[in-house]
């Protein structure tokens, strides 16, 4: 197998978090439009995340974040954003770079993204294998009583709102046909 030594993989992720970047910096400049609105789940443990000790201590790993009638400040630059929010009535502010999200979800239109872990080994080309995608983490949110969207991958899969896995057919068991897209090809 050839080396991506372009590294499309770190490229695509970086316009991705471009996509997070311009919507944000909308939303500071113009507001929320519409019924818009906003999950945000980061890394806390990533270089340059800015919160209390006490919100660190709370969510040690992940922490998904809603942006949506209830915050303040919102302020972005080239690397990151700030924001402020209310935890328990605490009122905290929180400071986030690009590179720590790892999901972003807007729930009224059924459009998120999930974004890959940077780590030291990304910064060079993998001269091996691609290795098995990691099992997704159970998530934290903010805000216990709103749970945590699912990035739906068509506007039919899931409601708005929904928290439910649209459910997977069982995988066959013997005796399953392999049929091949061409036999449904007009020819």
């Amino acid at each position: 197998m050839a080396v991506d030594h372009i590294r499309y993989d770190l490229l695509t992720q970086q316009a991705l978090r471009g996509v997070v970047r311009t919507v944000l910096a909308d939303t500071a400049k113009n507001g929320m439009p519409g019924e818009h609105h906003f999950y945000i789940a980061f890394n806390t443990q990533a270089p340059g995340v800015r919160m209390s000790p006490r919100l660190r201590e709370q969510y040690p790993q992940e922490i998904t974040i809603i942006l949506q009638h209830q915050f303040w400040d919102l302020t972005v630059s080239n690397d990151g954003f700030e924001v402020g929010l209310s935890f328990g009535g605490i009122p905290e502010r929180l400071g986030v770079p690009f590179e720590a999200i790892k999901g972003f979800f807007d729930p009224s239109v059924q459009f998120g993204m999930q974004f890959e872990a940077e780590t030291d080994a990304d910064a060079e080309p993998a001269a091996t294998a691609p290795k098995a995608p990691d099992k997704p983490a159970k998530r934290k949110t903010a805000r216990p009583d709103k749970p945590l969207a699912v990035v739906a991958p068509s506007r039919e899969a899931a409601p708005a709102g929904s928290s439910e896995v649209p459910p997977q057919d069982p995988p066959p068991t013997g005796g399953a046909e392999v049929v091949k897209l061409d036999r449904f090809r007009k020819k």
